[in-house]
């Protein structure tokens, strides 16, 4: 199919500190569990639902895993932006199992951290976005020099 979009977008709170694992060729992959919510008021009894969804978030991006293991934390309210996939294997006792997951790969996802400067500690940027354009673009709506700062951090080898 040449005309399809396969793009998810979710605001929502990490619910446990970011899965960060590495491959034997060194590079990593980080797993995040985002919690989404919806509130709303019952017509008949007037009292006060509220109904979560869990998602499962999946990064394959060594730039923005770094940057997730230094800022992000249970409870941190992020933006994501992702697709879909759908992952299949077989369990020990030999079942088909599914799983759909939101998947960040580099130069298609963008995560943003909604947390304000004093709930994340010690971060001087609290926006990370990945698109076709650069991979590892940081801002900061405070000073340039600590954006200077943290992209060094980075070591990108983007050539403007």
């Amino acid at each position: 199919m040449a005309n399809s979009l396969n793009k998810v977008t979710l605001i929502g709170n990490i619910g446990r500190d970011p899965e960060v694992r590495s491959f034997q060729n060194g590079s990593k992959v980080c797993n995040l569990s985002l919690a989404t919510s919806e509130r709303w008021k019952d017509k008949e009894t007037n009292e006060p639902k509220e109904k979560t969804e869990w998602h499962r978030i999946v990064i394959f991006n060594d730039k923005l895993v770094e940057i997730i293991e230094k800022y992000i934390h249970k409870g941190s309210k992020v933006y994501v932006e992702g697709q879909l996939e759908t992952r299949k294997w077989t369990d020990s006792s030999g079942t088909e199992k599914y799983s759909t997951e939101v998947v960040l790969r580099p130069y298609r996802g963008e995560i943003i951290f909604l947390d304000s400067k004093s709930e994340v500690d010690d971060s001087s940027s609290n926006v990370i976005e990945e698109d076709n354009v650069s991979s590892s673009k940081i801002e900061n709506e405070s000073s340039n020099n600590s954006v200077e700062e943290l992209a060094s951090d980075l070591d990108d080898d983007i050539p403007f």
